[in-house]
């Protein structure tokens, strides 16, 4: 059985470790161990803060396959862009221009450097290790993150993105970023890549100041503009049917997609609900859904659950699982968008 929850602070190892088997183009995974430190210290102090206001502090989930205490997993909310480092990105910008004397009208794309302060809140950092993809766990892994922004809406923006992974081989070889970023950085993609997550500055300083006409690219550049990583479309197809759509901005690296949509209206957070823990027996024969407490920071796992007028009866394991007992509150979500 596999439980997502609030990293720890003693997770750190083991966190570290997991983090080896991540693939270029997760941005927010190439780290080193005391940035990771860092950011699992931040998300420490979020989980317990009782402020209510986004700061861009990181919610960093982690899931562990309980038989064995492996970490397997891991996915955060930033819960604001931009602030001290600005969020970047490139929108895609189209114009039409006509001439009369050629009787032609014709559309042309550029691309134009954002720069972006007071931004939305960000999901990312969605890695979860081969052996353990299946079986629901990847849509715990991510959905569990809406899970916890309904309980505290005011503890994220009023939208909510994700930079999808853009287009790139297994050796990191990406054609948007050797059409447009290596001209001006003089570097490979998983360099710039790391280098990203140790001070943006570099990108404001070496980027390109004026638009960029997609036309002048490559046609493998062109062609995988808005476009995402094989093993990133399960992800997206996820995203979309909770309500995200792509938007006219892409990563500047590696032109992969920026999908949002408003807090309110993803659909895992219009669906779940709160309910108090009724009585646990030694099977349960509900619904299989998400179900969480906020009792210890964050804990959540696949069970079923039986709903009552007066509450939630689940299986004593499930309760072992997530450390309650009865008249605890408990969350739950349905696994799939209400018209899917």
């Amino acid at each position: 059985m596999t439980i997502v929850r609030a990293v720890q602070l003693a997770d750190l190892d083991q966190l570290w470790e997991l983090l080896e088997h991540a693939t270029y183009g997760l941005t927010t995974l190439q780290i080193n161990k005391d940035q990771l430190s860092e950011r699992v210290e931040h998300s420490h102090f979020a989980f317990t803060r009782k402020t209510e206001k986004p700061t861009g502090e990181p919610y960093v989930f982690v899931m562990q396959d309980t038989p064995s205490g492996q970490l397997v997993g891991l996915s955060c909310i930033f819960s604001k862009t931009g602030g001290y480092e600005p969020f970047y990105s490139y929108a895609r910008v189209t114009e039409s221009s006509h001439c009369e004397l050629l009787n032609k009208v014709q559309e042309v794309e550029s691309l134009h450097l954002q720069k972006i302060h007071d931004g939305p809140t960000e999901i990312g950092s969605l890695f979860l290790l081969p052996d353990y993809r299946g079986q629901g766990r990847g849509r715990l892994l991510s959905l569990a993150r809406f899970t916890f922004m309904s309980a505290y809406p005011k503890r994220f923006a009023d939208q909510v993105i994700a930079e999808m992974r853009g287009v790139m081989n297994e050796d990191g070889h990406c054609p948007f970023w050797e059409a447009i970023g290596r001209h001006f950085f003089d570097m490979d993609f998983p360099q710039a890549d790391n280098l990203s997550t140790l001070n943006k500055r570099f990108i404001e300083d070496l980027m390109p100041r004026y638009p960029i006409y997609t036309s002048l690219l490559p046609a493998s550049a062109r062609a995988s503009l808005g476009d995402v990583h094989p093993l990133t479309r399960p992800a997206l197809a996820m995203l979309q049917a909770e309500g995200f759509a792509k938007t006219n901005l892409i990563d500047i690296f590696d032109g992969g997609p920026v999908v949002r949509c408003a807090t309110s209206a993803i659909d895992a957070v219009r669906r779940t609900q709160a309910g108090r823990l009724l009585g646990i027996e030694s099977e349960s024969s509900g619904p299989a859904q998400i179900v969480a407490t906020l009792k210890n920071g964050f804990r959540a796992t696949i069970a079923n659950v039986q709903h009552d007028d007066a509450g939630l009866i689940i299986s004593q394991q499930t309760a072992d699982q997530l450390q309650i007992a009865s008249g605890d509150q408990l969350l739950t979500t349905s696994l799939y968008p209400t018209l899917a």
